[in-house]
């Protein structure tokens, strides 16, 4: 990038403002437009000058900061916005990588840690210049009880996309998504966070371990030390790379409200939630559907499906929706033997058995959800599946013993 880097710098701090204006004067790409502490004017001159870049610091009020971000984030979309401050917590952090900043710099600002990130900000910037920047669909499959098969149904709904699609491990303590697709992954989300800062579409698929010609998998990392490194911070800018690169990015999450998990939630246009028709994961998906309303998730996100459904379970399903507040928009069979069974064989069931009363409801809620589902292809079946599956023992069947009232 030829011209200069225009920046525009909010600072509630005197000291915090000349350690940023110092920073930016060792830099000769960049030029200073304005700066001061008074948001509302430094607004209306970001807004008419529309710069390259605004930095903003996070000063005791952080929360004011935050919103200041939101607002240019809607106004100004052009405009690469940086939060810094001191000392930050990840939350902090977190917080204003949510609202909209693109990154994030520490006070004192180091000429190396600058430097980054205005090559970061440049290449943005000539990117969206040269081409329109591609950003994919985003669904999440979420559950904060486990249990409830979440796994299995992010593996078959991602398996029954037409388009370029990636399959995202987030379970970084124990994920084994690899065992759904029958895959030895020879590197994990932690080697991609790792190279972040360079991811380009050469690397990322050098990362990927890929499944078939629409699908490829992204791992959890294998050792549990290796997950400890990785942050939210890191969480959001990956997933935002990977939404340039591919037309649906699933996400299979672990079951808490932990910082990482949020930092992928928040950025998911849809986010199926999976409950099971038992006491315990009917309260959890309540207490979830709580959590979703607090963090300022529209309810239209949010798609209730219910896994291993059967017409034998004693709870009425208008009561739980009722309880709820929202109606279910899905209900997968309970049929233990084939899903284990594909489970076994490695091949999601959309693949292994199209036609399978699972495989038919999972690609119905894909197209619900406006994903763009492949066609059945029989042929591609398992020679072998029927005979595997006779060999089964069939599940042993019980009934609750409860009502809603109970709930």
């Amino acid at each position: 990038m030829t011209e200069p880097i225009s920046v525009v710098v909010l600072s509630t701090g005197l000291e915090n403002f000349k350690d940023i204006r110092r920073a930016l004067s060792a830099e000769e790409r960049v030029k200073l437009l304005a700066g001061g502490n008074d948001a509302d004017q430094l607004y209306e001159e970001i807004v008419r000058l529309k710069p390259a870049a605004a930095i903003i610091a996070l000063g005791p009020n952080s929360d004011q900061a935050v919103n200041f971000i939101e607002r240019l984030n809607a106004e100004c979309p052009g405009t690469a916005l940086i939060s810094a401050a001191q000392d930050a917590s990840p939350d902090m952090i977190l917080r204003s990588l949510r609202a909209g900043a693109r990154e994030f710099l520490r006070i004192p600002i180091s000429s190396e840690e600058l430097r980054t990130v205005l090559n970061r900000v440049s290449e943005v910037l000539t990117k969206s210049v040269e081409t329109p920047t591609r950003k994919g669909r985003m669904v999440a499959v979420f559950s904060s009880k486990g249990g409830c098969g979440t796994s299995f149904i992010a593996t078959n709904l991602a398996a029954a996309t037409a388009s370029k699609t990636i399959l995202v491990d987030l379970n970084l303590q124990a994920g084994d998504l690899p065992l759904f697709l029958g895959l030895e992954a020879k590197y994990s989300i932690a080697d991609m966070v790792e190279k972040r800062q360079r991811l380009d579409e050469s690397l990322i698929n050098s990362l990927v371990t890929p499944h078939s010609q629409h699908l490829s998998l992204l791992a959890a990392p294998r050792e549990a030390d290796n997950a400890d490194m990785i942050e939210p911070q890191h969480i959001f800018e990956v997933l935002q790379k990977l939404r340039e690169h591919y037309d649906y990015v699933v996400l299979d999450p672990q079951h808490t409200f932990d910082s990482i998990t949020l930092a992928a939630l928040d950025q998911c246009d849809e986010i199926v939630l999976v409950l099971t028709l038992d006491i315990p994961a009917i309260r959890s998906t309540q207490r979830a559907l709580e959590i979703f309303d607090k963090l300022g998730y529209p309810r239209k996100k949010v798609k209730i499906i219910v896994n291993r459904w059967s017409k034998q379970i004693d709870l009425d399903l208008r009561q739980v929706e009722k309880f709820l507040g929202e109606p279910c928009v899905g209900f997968v069979p309970s049929d233990y033997q084939t899903a284990v069974g594909s489970i076994n064989l490695g091949t999601p069931l959309v693949q292994a058995d199209p036609t399978s009363k699972i495989a038919v409801e999972i690609r119905r809620i894909a197209e619900q959800m406006s994903v763009g589902v492949a066609p059945i292809d029989v042929s591609k079946r398992k020679s072998f599946w029927s005979s595997l599956l006779k060999k089964q023992p069939a599940p042993s069947q019980f009934k609750l013993q409860t009502s809603m009232e109970k709930v």
